[in-house]
């Protein structure tokens, strides 16, 4: 396939990292690759630690390197990876007090969108939560990583239901740290239960458009996510 001339886009639904881009009206080329490259950390296909080079990216992806170098740097500047000593770029391993940061943030963020659900989200909206948790139960029982997918979309859908873009943009691009974080925490014992349990009362106090409680619980929720985060941290 020839490579991309510039002014020319692609389709809006970027490819996942380990295969190419599909061509056609939409997005810029070097967004759909910077796109396509943190959909690959949020899937795990990345981890802390793994090698960057423009030219294997290129490669799988079949693009040029020049749209690979663009999405690159756009990673680097949003401080996902970092330099190699001259070979490429390696994905970041964040320390301890950036996690703890960044799990603050987050019980901030889900906290503030749990409650705004409750006085926006539409019966539709709440009817879907219940459907994303019912798959999640599915998964438990054999796929942790489809949990882990099921897991941001239940998170995602409630910042939807917020009603308000910023959170939403903002919430989006925490989930990208978070995916620097490596295995998901439903690897931990007892902890796909435990969530089910905190999402089903997340969605009843959303749908009894209780604003306090759908707030408390999950701020309680992401403080419960950090306790087995910090647990597999210290198996590392």
């Amino acid at each position: 396939m020839g490579r991309m001339r510039p002014g020319e886009t692609m389709a809006r639904r970027p490819a996942k990292a380990s295969g190419s881009i599909a061509r056609g009206g939409g997005v810029a080329l070097g967004e759909a690759v910077f796109r396509s490259l943190c959909e690959a950390l949020q899937a795990g296909s990345y981890r802390a630690g793994d090698r960057l080079r423009e030219e294997e990216v290129a490669q799988r992806l079949n693009v040029s390197r020049t749209p690979v170098r663009e999405a690159l740097g756009r990673l680097a500047a949003r401080g996902f990876v970092e330099p190699a000593g001259g070979r490429g770029l390696i994905v970041r391993n964040l320390d301890i007090s950036e996690v703890l940061e960044l799990y603050a943030m987050r019980e901030i963020m889900e906290g503030a969108a749990a409650r705004l659900a409750a006085e926006h989200a539409s019966t539709p909206e709440i009817d879907a939560l219940g459907d994303i948790e019912q798959a999640f139960v599915a998964a438990a029982k054999t796929d942790k990583a489809e949990m882990a997918r099921l897991n941001r979309a239940f998170h995602e859908a409630i910042c939807r239901a917020a009603r308000n873009r910023y959170l939403d943009n903002a919430s989006r691009e925490l989930q990208d740290w978070i995916a620097l974080l490596g295995p998901t925490t439903f690897t931990v014992t007892g902890r796909p239960s435990t969530s089910h349990s905190e999402h089903q009362a997340i969605i009843a106090a959303i749908a009894a458009r209780d604003g306090d409680k759908a707030e408390q619980l999950a701020r309680a929720h992401i403080r419960e996510a950090l306790r087995c985060r910090l647990k597999l941290l210290q198996k590392q």
